[in-house]
């Protein structure tokens, strides 16, 4: 069965950094993206990878302050944030599909790791 198992969140002060890591088991991916859902909001896009490809794609609002980095041999993809701001607070979920494209919506994506909570102290 395929999992993706997350880590690395936690509480972390404005201006900090936090990497959060999404590893795959049991197969390997060819795209991969994080999302993230604070509360009462919908999930949004922040992050994505086509492994194919090559180039990452990052939400307007975390461009310049998030990558992620990508280890091929492990199957398993990061979430690197650096500068975090209170308005990061969400729990984050790593996704994956076949296929080379990578798409922002929730739809496109059939596998789902379980969320991993960041909190941005002000």
């Amino acid at each position: 069965q395929v999992q993706l198992v997350e880590s690395g969140g936690g509480l972390v002060q404005a201006g900090g950094s936090l990497r959060l890591s999404c590893a795959a088991s049991g197969r390997a991916f060819s795209t991969y993206a994080w999302f993230r859902q604070a509360p009462e909001k919908e999930r949004e896009f922040v992050a994505g990878i086509s492994k194919i490809i090559g180039n990452p794609d990052y939400a307007e609002s975390v461009k310049g302050r998030f990558t992620i980095p990508i280890d091929n041999a492990k199957n398993t993809v990061f979430l690197q944030m650096n500068s975090l701001k209170p308005e990061d607070t969400a729990v984050y979920y790593c996704a994956a599909k076949d296929g080379i494209l990578l798409f922002r919506t929730v739809d496109k994506y059939d596998n789902w790791g379980q969320g991993t909570q960041v909190t941005v102290s002000s």
